[in-house]
């Protein structure tokens, strides 16, 4: 208990005393995290409010394998993303394994499923409501997009917020994929896994008090942008 104890104290310690290598390890999850998310969201988004003004004979199986696919292991993502990004792979010529783009493309494969499918289900209520008002008006299909996503805004904070907090936790594909190297590509989560394996647990307290502190930002900010958008 006592050696738990002083880690404690040794972790709230650095981050008081912004140590560097810690912070420049949030930094780079912030970074890859964010980056990754925004492409998925800029991506899923359009897409999931497309699944539901577009009728095609396929989109029910492909509803079920997108809600499928939001349990799907970390890992395994690594695995089809160094599979891609590897010398032999269809992208190897870019050079991109174990570099922080490798990682953000993981979390990119990791959350659009995310955003599609909250996506889809934060716009289907508004499709229902206002699909006739649309039809009668002859609205093209990227007007009723657009208007769904404009509609469903609050919803959509939440949506980008649940995907950048999957891409933050994030630790099998990015290991994967990125390497943990020092300095380069280690993020708060594998940093975490590291310290822990060889002991060092006031870094890995320190490193985990702050992404923690991140966790209930984000849901606070989270909260308190839908309770703005819904006075509005």
């Amino acid at each position: 208990m006592d050696d738990i104890g002083q880690a404690f104290v040794i972790a709230v310690k650095l981050i008081a005393e912004a140590d560097a290598e810690l912070f420049a390890t949030v930094r780079l999850s912030l970074a890859v995290s964010l980056s990754a998310t925004s492409i998925a969201f800029l991506l899923g988004a359009p897409a999931g409010a497309f699944l539901v003004v577009q009728t095609f004979q396929a989109r029910p199986a492909l509803l079920v394998l997108l809600n499928a696919l939001l349990g799907l292991p970390s890992v395994v993502v690594g695995l089809i993303a160094y599979l891609l990004l590897s010398r032999s792979g269809p992208l190897g010529f870019l050079g991109l394994l174990f570099t922080p783009q490798a990682m953000a493309l993981a979390q990119v494969i990791l959350t659009l499923p995310i955003v599609l499918v909250l996506t889809y289900r934060a716009t289907e209520t508004y499709w229902r409501a206002y699909r006739d008002i649309f039809l009668v008006f002859g609205a093209s299909r990227l007007r009723m997009i657009g208007m769904l996503l404009d509609s469903a805004r609050a919803a959509l904070v939440t949506v980008f917020l649940a995907a950048f907090g999957r891409a933050i936790a994030e630790v099998g594909a990015i290991m994967i994929v990125g390497g943990n190297i020092r300095g380069f590509t280690r993020t708060m989560t594998t940093a975490i896994v590291l310290e822990t394996s060889r002991g060092d647990l006031a870094l890995a307290l320190g490193i985990g008090i702050i992404l923690i502190g991140l966790t209930v930002l984000v849901s606070g900010g989270a909260f308190w942008l839908n309770q703005r958008m819904s006075d509005e």
